[in-house]
């Protein structure tokens, strides 16, 4: 005899953390701890998985995530999928894209899409399947009526970071640590704000603890961040500096995983913001840190088109950034949007002169193409490519070793957003 429902995860490795998220939200529902749940991580996998699932349960959820720049690849999945299986599965969408279009993600084949942030809405759609009731009237979701109207149900409230684990240990998902949501900065390129928020909330160093102790247990001790600006941590705006809450938080940590584990502050995944780089901040990760770089957010060498970004910091900070990262030891990785909206002759040249200065001092250029993305201020701007003069500039950086990214790749996939933005405004 078939059980009634499980619930299917598509576990990418660019999108493994939302779903991390999503997992230990479910956890801290115990009600759920029975719940099968399946994590296939290769599209092969994925559809093995759902054979096997499909034999021995009624109903099944696959929930996939995805960034706007995965929109294609994810169609062309979302059709084979509805080849091999059709409306023997309920399909679910989740993510930044999704969750800026939700309009053109129904159309790939989804049946629902949450939109925002998911630990609640995802709980009460397991609740309303294993009750066999209506999920059309959860909020924070979007959907096709039976008429074939697009419908979206009230925007959810914020949720409290303390409330929700940011992994599972059921299902032994771990992974960098949220410790902040939202971002009071609006930039005009990025989604953050958008989709999350303009006010910050921060996890409470008691719930991170907690989730490091655990880890601890089972022999994960590199602690690394997701969060805007580390430096920010703790401040009731998220723009200024609390050092009390900072190196607290620093300091528990190391408390727990001791000389043996590593942290990782102010590296990838995350970043730090300029204007909060200063000696006493270096120092704090000189203190509690095992990384040997600060990922800084410059974006432009253009005051101007930092200022029409609406960005909030100035070109002469982000210098002064740098120099003292240097200065203490660090490897400056420093993060430039080629192609920003507005971007003029003198802009560009502003740019590849500070690109110049900067690597000339030791530091190295992060460089990224600016894309599109839906519900941003900048989602209906027509880009077309990245100034030739710039891409020469940057070529040969490259080739000294001064410059890396992916910013090639994502040129040609940023004007395919752009066309595909354009088609469904």
């Amino acid at each position: 005899m078939k059980n009634d429902l499980a619930l299917v995860f598509y576990y990418q490795r660019r999108n493994r953390y939302s779903f991390n998220a999503l997992a230990g939200a479910l956890e801290d529902e115990h009600r759920f701890n029975t719940l099968p749940t399946f994590f296939p991580t290769t599209e092969e996998r994925l559809f093995s998985q759902l054979r096997e699932v499909l034999l021995r349960h009624e109903k099944v959820i696959l929930g996939i995530s995805f960034f706007t720049i995965q929109l294609w690849e994810t169609a062309a999945l979302m059709s084979r999928l509805k080849k091999s299986f059709g409306k023997r599965l309920f399909y679910m969408a989740g993510g930044p894209h999704p969750s800026g279009d939700p309009k053109g993600s129904l159309r790939l084949g989804f049946d629902l899409v949450v939109r925002g942030e998911g630990e609640e809405t995802l709980i009460e759609i397991v609740k309303t399947f294993q009750k066999n009731e209506d999920w059309r009237k959860i909020q924070g979701i979007a959907f096709t009526d039976e008429n074939g109207n697009f419908r979206q149900e009230g925007k959810r409230s914020p949720i409290d970071l303390d409330n929700f684990l940011p992994g599972s240990f059921r299902h032994h998902k771990f992974g960098h640590i949220e410790i902040t949501r939202g971002c009071p900065h609006v930039c005009y390129f990025c989604q953050t704000p958008y989709l999350m928020g303009g006010k910050v909330r921060h996890r409470s160093i008691e719930t991170i603890c907690r989730f490091v102790k655990i880890s601890k247990e089972k022999n994960r001790k590199d602690i690394r961040f997701i969060t805007p600006d580390l430096f920010a941590y703790g401040s009731p705006d998220g723009k200024s500096i609390n050092m009390e809450q900072l190196e607290k938080l620093l300091h528990s940590i190391r408390n727990i995983i001791k000389e043996e584990g590593r942290i990782f502050a102010g590296s990838f995944p995350s970043e730090v913001r300029p204007e909060n780089v200063n000696e006493e901040t270096v120092a704090l990760v000189k203190k509690y840190g095992n990384n040997d770089n600060i990922v800084i957010g410059a974006q432009s060498g253009s005051q101007r088109l930092l200022n029409l970004s609406h960005r909030g910091h100035s070109v002469e900070e982000a210098y002064r950034a740098v120099e003292l990262t240097l200065k203490a030891g660090f490897k400056a990785y420093v993060d430039f949007i080629f192609g920003l909206p507005g971007e003029t002759e003198e802009d560009i040249n502003l740019t590849i002169n500070m690109m110049d200065e900067l690597a000339s001092q030791g530091a190295r250029i992060h460089a990224h193409t600016f894309m599109p993305l839906p519900q941003t201020p900048y989602g209906k701007h027509d880009f077309s490519s990245v100034d030739p003069y710039l891409k020469e500039v940057a070529i040969v950086l490259n080739s000294r070793g001064y410059l890396f990214g992916d910013w090639v790749k994502q040129e040609k996939m940023a004007q395919q957003i752009a066309r595909y933005l354009k088609g469904i405004g």
